[in-house]
């Protein structure tokens, strides 16, 4: 069944998070905030590894880089095309009407939650390769690993910031069920470069949710998508 990988990494982020909100008052203040900048920090090592898993090449004996002037090209032409086309307005516009949907105008922390989390298990490689080998290869184990992991990384968000971390799960259906769709019509014309591109630039944000989670900086992550669509233009134009 095509989306099953996605229907499984949603209920999973639901379980995370219902175990977040259920142990989360249990849990000092202070425990939660180490919680999110673990959570942040797991992250942003995450996303730097694979972006420079991607940069660093071995040439003549040593490490050389490789790809600056992609990831250049795409976050900057990229964010300038999320900037006009206003992302991060409009997904912080669903969250406000999710907060409204659901009674949550009192949560203070409800938007930080919801923002924070839908970021986190949104944004990067294993959000876009995981439904394409759901879609083409009928494969679920990259999304069910990335379940896993949004399992945790969501448990630890709703404890330390409430019920808004566990309505990320409606973005991640809408995000990953859309790119299922799509990899159905286009995900066999994808070569190897387009996914390796895909994989550095997606890293990339990753690590950008990682520094909000850590320092509560307000990166335009949600702004920097379009990046992921000019790195697999550029196999077009290799530079």
């Amino acid at each position: 069944m095509i989306g099953l990988g996605t229907f499984i990494n949603c209920a999973l982020v639901l379980l995370g998070g219902a175990a977040g909100l259920l142990f989360g008052r249990a849990i000092k203040e202070e425990v939660q905030h180490v919680m999110t900048v673990a959570c942040g920090l797991s992250s942003a090592f995450i996303g730097a590894s694979g972006t420079l898993s991607r940069m660093l090449v071995p040439q003549n004996g040593t490490l050389g880089t490789a790809g600056a002037m992609l990831l250049v090209i795409s976050l900057v032409v990229g964010g300038m095309a999320g900037a006009m086309l206003d992302i991060e307005g409009k997904l912080e516009r669903l969250g406000l009407w999710l907060r409204r949907k659901s009674h949550s105008e009192g949560d203070s922390r409800f938007m930080d939650g919801f923002t924070s989390a839908a970021f986190t298990i949104c944004i990067g490689a294993m959000a876009i390769i995981g439904p394409m080998n759901d879609a083409l290869y009928h494969d679920y184990s990259l999304l069910i690993t990335k379940g896993i992991l949004d399992c945790i990384i969501v448990m630890a968000l709703s404890a330390s910031l409430g019920r808004g971390a566990v309505f990320s799960v409606v973005p991640l259906f809408l995000f990953q069920g859309a790119m299922t769709l799509l990899a159905c019509l286009i995900g066999p014309l994808l070569s190897e470069a387009a996914l390796s591109n895909l994989s550095c630039v997606g890293n990339s944000l990753i690590f950008c949710v990682g520094v909000n989670l850590m320092f509560g900086t307000k990166l335009p992550v949600a702004n920097l998508l379009p990046s992921l669509v000019i790195a697999c233009a550029m196999t077009l134009f290799p530079l």
